[in-house]
């Protein structure tokens, strides 16, 4: 039986972020993940994929952060159960909780987090006849390593945030790049936007809006593509077809726990502590549900701090925990290493 203060399901940015937050109040964490490695999807589907979003980064590779992350959390050494998915939940008469996971590994723990990003999940794949046969041989549903596509012709098909974005990125590695909508307008940002159709105008890709990809041809690869335009088919000859559709997110186990769901997600409190239904078990991430939800990696650091704080009344309902500024206290680790703050220096304007 492995013993902690909290067990974290999933090892993603917001799980890890959260041993962060827990270490600063002295709460020993332990997390759980399906994958063999820490940092979700992150690590697993895009690690060489820009992230815009983070706070003092104008621009960090996803797997670049999660390196950050655990670099932060080093001090407070965190237990790691990888490559098992928690199973069971099971409530003890103390009110702690027993997690177990499909290899029979048991953790205990006063307080649960559930920070498992999307759930299970699976791409949604076009409707296209024997699409099976050519995955692996010219279709990726995943980019995982942009190197694969040097001097190769690509062209990719979808309208959101994943397609734009991989649209810019394989520009300065492949030798051309395609993109396929089906509508004029794009769900992606604004500025991904911008910049596909700056790339469109200065001839480096080709953007091929209200079109679909109708047919897959080749032998023992993928050799060409037929797309149907405006009701005419053209034959485009290309090296790999990658649909970017988004992900169907799957609960799994999660749904199983008592836990009340709305839409594929955990409902929880957002007006307190993103607690759920079940008093100790919080959700945080993509995985949780509440009105205003953005599902943003700053969000899930955000409600992984309160979750923190909320979690460390419940430890120690006896204790009074007095927030301190890293920049004043700096940052002590369990294994009595620190990190000290610099001296602040204060000027009078006159």
């Amino acid at each position: 039986m492995i013993k902690t203060d909290i067990i974290i399901i999933g090892a993603g940015p917001t799980g890890l972020f959260a041993v962060f937050e827990a270490g600063l109040l002295k709460l020993k964490c332990h997390l759980i993940d399906s994958l063999p490695q820490p940092g979700g999807q992150c690590a697993e589907i895009y690690p060489k994929k820009p992230i815009y979003d983070i706070p003092s980064q104008p621009e960090i590779m996803a797997g670049d952060l999660v390196d950050r992350l655990m670099e932060q959390i080093q001090p407070f050494q965190p237990g790691f159960t990888l490559g098992e998915t928690a199973r069971e939940i099971q409530k003890q008469a103390d009110g702690s909780f027993v997690v177990t996971t499909d290899n029979g590994t048991k953790h205990h723990a006063p307080v649960v987090a559930i920070a498992g990003g999307l759930g299970a999940f699976e791409p949604r794949k076009p409707d296209l006849e024997n699409l099976v046969l050519w995955e692996d041989k010219g279709v990726d549903y995943i980019i995982r390593e942009p190197e694969k596509y040097r001097n190769k012709n690509v062209l990719i098909a979808g309208g959101g945030d994943s397609a734009l974005d991989w649209t810019i990125v394989l520009t300065e590695v492949a030798k051309s790049v395609t993109l396929v909508h089906r509508r004029d307008e794009f769900r992606g940002s604004l500025d991904s936007v911008e910049k596909v159709q700056v790339l469109k105008n200065e001839n480096k890709i080709q953007l091929i809006t209200q079109a679909e990809v109708t047919a897959l041809n080749g032998d023992n690869h993928l050799t060409s593509v037929t797309v149907s335009h405006r009701g005419t088919s053209v034959v485009n000859s290309i090296d790999y077809f990658i649909p970017l559709f988004g992900l169907t997110p799957k609960l799994g186990p999660i749904s199983d726990w008592g836990l009340e769901i709305e839409k594929n997600a955990i409902k929880v409190n957002n007006a307190l502590d993103y607690q759920t239904n079940v008093p100790g078990i919080y959700a945080i991430g993509d995985i949780n549900t509440y009105p205003g939800k953005l599902k943003l990696i700053l969000c899930g650091f955000h409600e992984a701090t309160l979750m923190c704080q909320s979690a460390f009344k419940r430890i120690h309902p006896e204790k009074r925990n007095i927030l301190k500024y890293t920049t004043v206290s700096g940052i002590t680790g369990f294994d009595g290493s620190r990190k000290k703050a610099e001296k602040s220096t204060i000027k009078t304007i006159k």
